[in-house]
């Protein structure tokens, strides 16, 4: 039975709590806190001390300069005088309940930067350059490892690199999908002002379709080294990963963990319509690789010890505390001590939680620790302190839009939610995996039962676009997008693949212009 499923919303969330950001809880709210939220016992709550709250009263840690939001190697927050227990790392997780009022959307893109006259890759200096005059430019506080810059902040945005210099915007917490979309429109006026007089530009596509691994230059952040070692050792496209993708996901709240249930349950099962939509990877190297979506087949063979589609979330007994299982179970890769990293990979963080691990023997996780270690899951849907959306290609602006559209419009809406749960309430383990498989190469036309996904997937856009209606904030015509893909049948993918063969000439370097951001 899950731990947490007798819980109301305003037991899951201390909502009573007030606190600024950057402050502290005082030692009655963390009596408080401690008896709103019984899951937190008094040496988690020590931990917790060091945490901050937002503006939703979450709570979280916000430290030195450079911390990157959206995979933060956190600081220590405190020297741990006893373990942490389960029910710490399944507290933690439910801290995450908001009511509906404080629900918020955050969108996360990635994309190419490369260079205007020879189509190469940036180089760490140019990055460097760039993040450098953005900051000057345009008022956002550098982010630094060493003396290196590897990010940039303003208020709850951040700007950080993925590992072969992607350049990622993960977005603040809004709460319509204008302002998400407004917040990406000035992102991408802010790059392009400066990146223009540099004679770089920024590719929106979900795979890189021209350059080799080799090519590509390796960012200076510490965990990326830990991870580029150990990748090879777990499956065979983990450096094409982590060096060659670009996606956009959006994060989104949830109220209780029965909520949090059903949108998880929800998002996975219609993860595989959502990679299909957005499918927009066909080329590697140069040509066509087989695939509409490459950048999702590419997460098959990543390490499947971390992603996939999670079939015990399904399971009746599924809860907070389930995902704490499954997380601790995940292999390692890092602990972060004295502004480095720590190669833990392939360790365990039970033995961590039991003072055995072999790299910090007698070191006991703070959770912090804990809450680093969430970011390196990468299943389909991610659960943190809110669930993440992760099966879509990186693409132009208007996609950039539409995914967040297309999830509000199902999982916000408790009605289109409800008719979601209802219409995948009989899929089969297996035919979730099959999806999952087979729309990276057929897409919509991927066989379902007995039509075609895209069947399917009209009747969940118009879910989607009922749910935004139901919002009563004018957000439909964010769906437009996707809307078109639909009603043609035919993905952003197959469109490039058909000018691949037709006006471009068998060449993919004109596709460097046409989804030039």
């Amino acid at each position: 039975m899950a731990l947490l499923s007798q819980l109301s919303p305003s037991q899951c969330m201390p909502l009573s709590i007030k606190c600024k950001p950057g402050l502290s809880l005082e030692a009655s709210e963390m009596k408080e806190l401690s008896t709103s939220f019984p899951h937190f016992r008094s040496s988690s709550t020590k931990a917790i001390q060091s945490l901050n709250l937002d503006t939703a009263g979450v709570c979280y840690k916000r430290g030195r300069t450079g911390i990157v939001a959206a995979s933060p190697p956190t600081e220590d927050a405190v020297i741990a005088t006893e373990p942490l227990t389960k029910e710490d790392l399944v507290g933690y997780l439910a801290s995450g309940c908001k009511p509906k009022e404080k629900w918020r959307i955050g969108t996360e893109h990635e994309k190419f930067g490369f260079e205007f006259g020879t189509l190469r890759p940036m180089k760490y200096e140019q990055i460097a350059e760039l993040l450098n005059s953005i900051a000057e430019r345009f008022d956002w506080e550098k982010i630094m490892e060493g003396d290196d810059i590897i990010g940039l902040k303003q208020g709850k945005q951040s700007i950080s690199l993925e590992p072969g210099g992607q350049f990622e915007l993960s977005g603040a917490p809004l709460e319509t999908l204008h302002q998400t979309c407004a917040e990406v429109n000035s992102h991408l006026y802010q790059v392009k002002a400066v990146a223009e007089e540099m004679g770089i530009g920024f590719l929106g596509i979900g795979f890189q379709p021209k350059w080799r691994i080799k090519d590509i230059p390796i960012m200076p952040k510490g965990r990326y080294e830990i991870m580029r070692n150990y990748m090879p050792k777990v499956g065979t496209l983990g450096l094409d990963m982590m060096f060659r993708t670009c996606t956009v996901q959006v994060n989104l709240d949830f109220s209780s963990e029965v909520d949090m249930i059903r949108k998880f349950r929800a998002g996975l099962a219609l993860q595989p319509i959502a990679t299909a939509l957005f499918a927009n990877s066909p080329f590697t190297e140069g040509r066509p690789n087989g695939y509409l979506s490459m950048r999702s087949q590419i997460w098959t063979d990543t390490d499947n010890n971390r992603a996939g589609m999670l079939p015990f979330v399904f399971d009746d007994s599924f809860g907070f505390e389930r995902y704490v299982d499954y997380a601790l179970d995940v292999p390692m890769y890092f602990v972060y001590r004295n502004k480095k990293f720590v190669n833990c990979a392939g360790m365990s963080f039970r033995d961590f939680m039991g003072g055995k691990l072999p790299n910090l023997p007698g070191e006991l996780p703070t959770l912090n620790d804990w809450e680093n270690h969430l970011t390196t899951i990468f299943p389909e849907v991610r659960l943190k302190r809110y669930l993440e959306m992760r099966g879509a290609d990186g693409g132009p602006w208007r996609r950039l839009c539409a995914l967040p559209a297309f999830w509000v419009g199902l999982l916000y809406d408790e009605v289109s939610l409800q008719n979601v749960l209802d219409m995948i309430a009989d899929w089969t383990t297996e035919e979730r995996q099959m999806l999952r498989n087979k729309v990276t190469k057929t897409g919509l036309k991927t066989p379902f039962r007995d039509g075609l996904l895209g069947h399917v997937a009209q009747d969940v856009v118009k879910l989607a676009r009922d749910g935004l209606e139901r919002r009563g904030y004018k957000e439909t015509g964010f769906l437009n997008e996707v809307a078109e893909v639909v009603r043609t049948g035919v993905t952003p993918a197959e469109k490039l693949l058909e000018l691949y063969h037709g006006k471009w000439g068998q060449s993919v370097d004109p596709v460097f212009e046409e989804l030039l951001y």
